[in-house]
Formats: C-alpha cells, structure tokens, sequence
C-alpha cells in the first residue's frame, strides 16, 4: 500500500510517511477519528518507528492528527462550526486580497489562472479529487500571495488545510462538476476591472460551502 522505503535517508523517509497520510486524509481515505499507530505504520513502509513518529509530529503540527488519551492519535475531527468561522474569515480577508491584488494583475496572470482552472478539469475527468482540491487552492492562494500582506498570506496558510480537508470530507455533499465554471466566472469579474462585483463574486462563491453540515 505504501511502498518500501527502507533504503531512503531519514529524512526523506520521514516525508515520504508525512506525504502519503497527508495525503490519504486529505483524499478522504482516512477519516476523522481513525487511529494512526506508530508500530503498524513502520511495519506497512517497512521501516523503523523513528521517522514515523517524526512524521506524527509534523501531521499533528499541521493539525491534521491529533492525540487522545487511552487511544493515542487519531485524524483530527472538524466540525461545522469552524468550517462556518473559517470561510466568515475567508470572505472578509479574501476580498480584500482580491481588491489589493485586482490593482496589479497582468495578462501573464490571467494566463496562469486560467492555465489552473484547464488543469481543474483535466482533473475533473479523471475524477482525481485531491489534485482538483490543490488547484482550488493555488487558485485562491494566487490572491493571498499576490496581495502583499504577510499577515493575510499567514492566516491563508493556517486555514488551507481545514479548507481542503472540509471540502474532501463534505465531497459527498456536492459534485466537483461545475468548479471550473465558477473559477472562470471568478476570471470574467476580475477581467472585467469591476472591483466591487469581483469581491461579491468571490464572496458567493465560498458562501455555498459554508452552509453545509457535516455528518
């Protein structure tokens, strides 16, 4: 399942292991509450527990696990009350990134954007989900970074997590059909030099994800 890296150096078996579960929690394989034990993990790579517990640490860091007395670590849960609080977030400090930014956007990164919503339905096709949930993220991501502000580009970066994990999660809520479509809408507004209907429109967007309910 996870392949043999018994020959790789420490550290980047320790990233190999951070990776793959990553990974698999991120793709929904693991869900919240399933426990994650050191000695099965080491025995499914074929290696020592050292680099997994390094690994642990660093998927707990990113709050991505999380441990529990008498049960050791388990995916962490994530409920719909900090799905709510995190896109109120969004919608307030994602505006301003799109207004900041909207002041300095080229052609080449329109390009870029829309080179990310063709890669967002090749992965559709191939209903390879994770990757469509990376693209979402460096599409949104494009404006935290592009706004010049270290602390909006800080708190993107502890929300983007939760973000992708929701959206893997609440998948059997809604159909990734469409996606691409509504980032091109996302493009049109921007296109269009309208700073307050640019806002709105990226504002709506994460609206719809913040009225669903987990189970």
């Amino acid at each position: 399942m996870y392949g043999d890296a018994t020959f790789a150096p420490v550290n980047s078996i320790s990233e190999h292991v951070y990776t793959i579960i990553k990974k698999e929690i991120l793709a929904g394989d693991l869900q919240p509450g399933a426990r994650l034990l050191v000695l099965e993990i080491a025995k499914k790579f074929n290696i020592s527990q050292a680099p997994v517990r390094e690994a642990m640490e660093r998927l707990k860091s990113a709050g991505f696990i999380t441990g529990i007395p008498n049960k050791g670590s388990v995916v962490a849960d994530i409920t719909s009350k900090e799905i709510k609080d995190i896109f109120e977030l969004r919608e307030i400090i994602e505006g301003f990134a799109v207004r900041k930014s909207m002041q300095t956007l080229t052609e080449s990164d329109f390009t870029y954007l829309e080179n990310i919503i063709n890669e967002m339905n090749a992965a559709h096709e191939q209903n390879d989900i994770l990757n469509i949930l990376e693209l979402d993220m460096e599409f949104h991501g494009f404006f935290y970074r592009r706004c010049d502000n270290h602390m909006i580009l800080e708190l993107w970066h502890q929300m983007q997590n939760k973000v992708m994990r929701f959206m893997a999660i609440s998948n059997r809520h809604f159909s990734t059909e469409g996606l691409a479509d509504w980032h091109l809408r996302l493009i049109e507004v921007l296109r269009s030099g309208n700073v307050a209907l640019s806002e709105q429109t990226f504002i709506e967007h994460m609206h719809s994800y913040k009225t669903i309910h987990l189970g």
